[in-house]
């Protein structure tokens, strides 16, 4: 019996410190190379490839339906762009700027001799108002942007690096 124990007792601490032995970790959380946002569903995906990495409810410009198509007319833009940049001292918790307009926005808007407008952001709730949390999304109450609550803000700000495509459907 005691040779049984001692035994047992010399594999179990040769397993714990052995080099070979890897305690688990983590797995690293892969980042988003692709947001998909439905405007009438309300809804805004971060995927990896094919894999769907998280799904968001959003609000987004007062005026929803349509694509923007001037500086000042609430609309949330619809087409293809890519995260651009990111601030971190925005008035709205942390940003990341979309890349509106694109050629075809700036086409548009110069045809009808207006301003295409500009500042589309993925962004959190009002520094005012923080304590909204997910209840921002029962309203389209953006200028044009797309609003999540803050704490999706942080875990989106940490998926969604530079470079990032965005495709904006209807």
């Amino acid at each position: 019996m005691k040779f049984r124990i001692n035994r047992i007792l010399f594999l179990a601490l040769l397993l714990c410190t052995s080099p070979a032995y890897v305690y688990p970790r983590d797995k690293p959380k892969d980042l988003a190379d692709k947001i998909v946002v439905e405007k009438s569903a309300r809804r805004m995906t971060l995927y990896h490839g094919r894999h769907l990495l998280k799904s968001y409810r959003i609000s987004l410009g007062r005026e929803p339906v349509g694509a923007k198509q001037e500086q000042g007319d609430g609309k949330t833009p619809e087409g293809n762009y890519s995260i651009d940049a990111r601030n971190s001292n925005s008035s709205y918790h942390r940003a990341l700027h979309i890349s509106y307009p694109n050629a075809e926005d700036l086409r548009r808007a110069e045809a009808r001799q207006v301003s295409p407008g500009g500042q589309i952001m993925i962004h959190g709730l009002p520094n005012a108002f923080p304590d909204l949390g997910s209840m921002q999304h029962l309203v389209d109450w953006t200028e044009g942007c797309i609003a999540v609550s803050n704490r999706e803000i942080e875990e989106i700000w940490d998926l969604v690096p530079d470079g990032t495509s965005i495709q904006i459907l209807p």
